[in-house]
C-alpha cells in the first residue's frame, strides 16, 4: 500500500509537470503567432462544380456516353474572357464582429483595380450595435464607390442592422422563407435603484453635462432622462430610415419601418428585396458565363486554443461583454 501510494504521487507530480510544460509551449506558441495576418483564402468555384460533375458522370454513364461528352467538350472549348465575381461571406453577430474580416477582404479585391466585374455578399444577420452595423456597411459601399456591381444574397435572415448592411447592393436576392426587414431600434437599460434603496446601499452619478448620462443602472431615473433617451432612440431609428430610403426609394417607409419582418416571398412584394432565389442557384446560374471566387480570411486556430486556453479567455470576454452591455447606453438594429 505505501508502493502505491508513493507510485500514485509519483505520477501525479509527473503529470502536472507534463500539463505546465504543454501550457507554457501553448502560450508561447500563441504569442508568436500574435501578428501573423491571416491568408486569403481564395476558391475557384467553377472548378469545383466541374469536379462533382465530372465525378457523377464517371459514376452513372457508360464509356460510349463518356467519350461523347469528351469530344463535345473538346469540340466546344473556346477560349474567352470570362466576367470575374467574387464572393464574400458575412456571418453577423450583435458586434458585428466579421467587419473585420469584410474589410479585409474587400481592400485585397479593391487592389486588382479593372479585374472584378461582380461582388457577391452571402450575408446572414439578425443585427446588432448601430455604430458596428454602420461600419460593416460603409465596407460594403466602399465597393459601390468603385463603380463594381454589388449583390446580396440572403439565405435565412437579413433583420435589422443585417438588413441595413443589404440595402447597399445593387441588388437583394433572398431565399423564400429567409427573414427581411425589422427597420427599427431597441435599447434596454436594467435598473437597480429600488433594490439599493432597500438594502440601504447609496449610489452616486455625477456628469459634467445635463446629457452625458440620461437613463442609469443604479440611479434613481427621472421622466426628463426618460423623455431625453427616447428621443435619442427616434432620433436613431430616423437616421436608419433615412439611410434605407437613400439606397432603396421605392421602398414603403411608412409601411415597413415599424421594425415587423417579412420573409422572402412577401419582401419582394414590398420592395424590400429584388428576386427570390437562394444563393446556391445565383452562384450556379453565374459559372455559366463567369469565373467565379470565393474569398475567405478566417482567424487561425493557434496551439492555445488547441489546448483549450481559449476557453478561459472566452469566459472573461464573455463577461466583459455582459459588463459593457449593462454599463452603457447602445442601441440596437
Amino acid at each position: 500500500m505505501e508502493f502505491l501510494a508513493e507510485y500514485g504521487l509519483f505520477l501525479a507530480k509527473a503529470l502536472t509537470v507534463v500539463i505546465s510544460f504543454a501550457l507554457i509551449i501553448g502560450i508561447a506558441v500563441s504569442a508568436g503567432q500574435k501578428g501573423q495576418d491571416d491568408k486569403l483564402k481564395v476558391e475557384y468555384l467553377n472548378k469545383k462544380l466541374a469536379g462533382l460533375k465530372t465525378y457523377l458522370q464517371e459514376a452513372v454513364l457508360d464509356k460510349k456516353q463518356l467519350k461523347q461528352i469528351k469530344k463535345d467538350q473538346k469540340k466546344n472549348k473556346e477560349e474567352q474572357d470570362k466576367r470575374k465575381v467574387y464572393v464574400l461571406d458575412f456571418n453577423g453577430d450583435i458586434k458585428a464582429t466579421d467587419s473585420k474580416q469584410l474589410k479585409d477582404e474587400i481592400t485585397a479585391l479593391l487592389s486588382l483595380k479593372g479585374h472584378v466585374d461582380e461582388v457577391v455578399v452571402k450575408l446572414e444577420s439578425g443585427g446588432g450595435m448601430v455604430h458596428q452595423y454602420g461600419y460593416a456597411a460603409s465596407q460594403l459601399d466602399r465597393i459601390k464607390k468603385q463603380g463594381i456591381p454589388l449583390t446580396v444574397c440572403v439565405d435565412k435572415v437579413a433583420a435589422s442592422g443585417g438588413y441595413m448592411m443589404a440595402v447597399v447592393a445593387d441588388k437583394i436576392i433572398a431565399a423564400p422563407f429567409a427573414v427581411i426587414g425589422s427597420i427599427g431600434v431597441i435599447a434596454q437599460v436594467p435598473n437597480f435603484n429600488r433594490l439599493l434603496k432597500k438594502n440601504d446601499v447609496d449610489f452616486e452619478v455625477h456628469t459634467a453635462g445635463e446629457y452625458k448620462r440620461t437613463l442609469t443602472m443604479f440611479g434613481e431615473n427621472t421622466d426628463k432622462a426618460r423623455e431625453k433617451f427616447k428621443e435619442d432612440l427616434q432620433d436613431v431609428h430616423g437616421l436608419f430610415k433615412h439611410f434605407i430610403e437613400s439606397h432603396r426609394n421605392d421602398v414603403n417607409l411608412d409601411k415597413v419601418a415599424n421594425g415587423d419582418v417579412w420573409y422572402g416571398q412577401d419582401a419582394i412584394k414590398e420592395n424590400l428585396i429584388d428576386d427570390i432565389k437562394t444563393s446556391d442557384e445565383y452562384l450556379l446560374q453565374a459559372c455559366d458565363d463567369a469565373d467565379v471566387y470565393l474569398l475567405s480570411s478566417k482567424k487561425k486556430v493557434g496551439l492555445a486554443q488547441k489546448l483549450g486556453l481559449a476557453a478561459s479567455v472566452g469566459i472573461t470576454k464573455g463577461f466583459e461583454n455582459t459588463i459593457e452591455k449593462l454599463s452603457f447606453q447602445k442601441w440596437y438594429l
